[in-house]
């Protein structure tokens, strides 16, 4: 019973642990097809592959991880991994994760196209050759490696930026309109001179700082939504620490168990012991109840120890029973609903 209960325990915490936006099994039972992108090397089927195997895929082989949906929500989402040759990629950008990602978590990891979307919504089909990630439409994603945002980026998508870049600060250096010059001799063009220099309106203001202070801002909001501002994230965080409570609190209430079981044995113990010696008692009182009080109070059983004592004992060992049980009755209702709560945020 004791190990069932903590067993079902540990598989709670590791589901918990293991993230909303972690595929924690590849369970599906669907067949793969194949597409334009992989196609079956016999069969006509796709074949499944062990999740460590992806990363060591040999020239020409392609692996496709597919989501499967149930559109009327009666089945919980499922996952798998087939295998297959590799087709058309050229209408697919080839990302890469930063420099020592584990290519065996980026398989195990949803992906999604831009940051701060649902946990629920990531790419249904996902291609992965061993070195690089393919999302069709995409030229970059987004993982959670561990808890921590990774962006997947393709060699074309720097490029973009560098164009980009190149293009706005060609565009600020660009040749200005020629300005026209006055003849000296011109007074209204004199004129227009003192005006411009007396009501410089048209100057730039330097707004180095502020610009700093806004991007810095904008930062650390991206970061914020990334890690805490996603309502998923938060209940799953917040299930885990319903979980933690649990375990705490169910620990507690089997420490508290045990105690009462300790007391309520002795308790017994001296009861056992009170029954034979009162029934000694009255024997020797012939049932006088005079007789039998003063027995209680004064026989000596040994080193002063008297019925009364025995008696006072066997009290003592009810009470720290009742209070144990108390404890333990508390302990395991507080694990009780923690345990109901953490589970209603983590399938919510």
């Amino acid at each position: 019973m004791k190990r069932s209960f903590l067993a079902t325990i540990c598989l709670f915490v590791a589901a918990a642990f293991a993230g909303p936006y972690d595929i924690e099994e590849f369970t599906a039972q669907d067949p793969g097809s194949p597409d334009d992108v992989i196609t079956a090397e016999f069969g006509g089927e796709l074949k499944t592959i062990p999740v460590d195997e992806v990363s060591s895929l040999q020239e020409g082989r392609l692996v496709v991880r597919q989501k499967f949906t149930d559109p009327f929500g009666e089945q919980p989402t499922a996952y798998q991994i087939y295998q297959g040759s590799a087709g058309d990629l050229s209408s697919m950008s080839a990302l890469t994760a930063p420099e020592g990602t584990d290519y065996t978590a980026l398989v195990k990891a949803k992906l999604y196209p831009r940051r701060g979307m649902p946990a629920t919504d990531d790419v249904e089909k996902v291609y992965f050759d061993g070195k690089s990630v393919f999302v069709p439409g995409a030229t970059t994603a987004i993982a959670f490696i561990n808890g921590d945002p990774i962006q997947l980026k393709s060699a074309n998508a720097d490029a973009a930026a560098e164009d980009a870049e190149f293009a706005a600060a060609d565009a600020g250096a660009g040749p200005k309109d020629d300005e026209e010059e006055c003849d000296e001799n011109d007074e209204d063009c004199e004129e227009e001179e003192e005006e411009d220099e007396g009501y410089d309106v048209a100057s730039d203001v330097d707004n180095t700082e502020a610009d700093s202070r806004d991007n810095a801002a904008y930062d650390a909001s991206s970061d914020v939504t990334d890690r805490f501002g996603i309502a998923d994230e938060v209940r799953f965080w917040s299930a885990v620490g319903l979980a933690a409570v649990f375990l705490g609190s169910a620990v507690m209430g089997v420490i508290q168990h045990s105690k009462a079981n300790e007391a309520k044995d002795a308790y017994d113990d001296l009861s056992d012991v009170e029954d034979q010696l009162l029934g000694e008692v009255d024997k020797a009182c012939n049932f006088d109840g005079k007789c039998r009080e003063a027995m209680i109070q004064k026989a000596d059983l040994g080193n002063g120890y008297t019925i009364a004592e025995l008696q006072k004992r066997k009290k003592t060992n009810k009470d720290t029973q009742d209070s144990y049980a108390m404890a333990r009755n508390i302990w395991f209702g507080v694990a009780g609903l923690s345990l109901t709560a953490a589970i209603v945020l983590y399938v919510w």
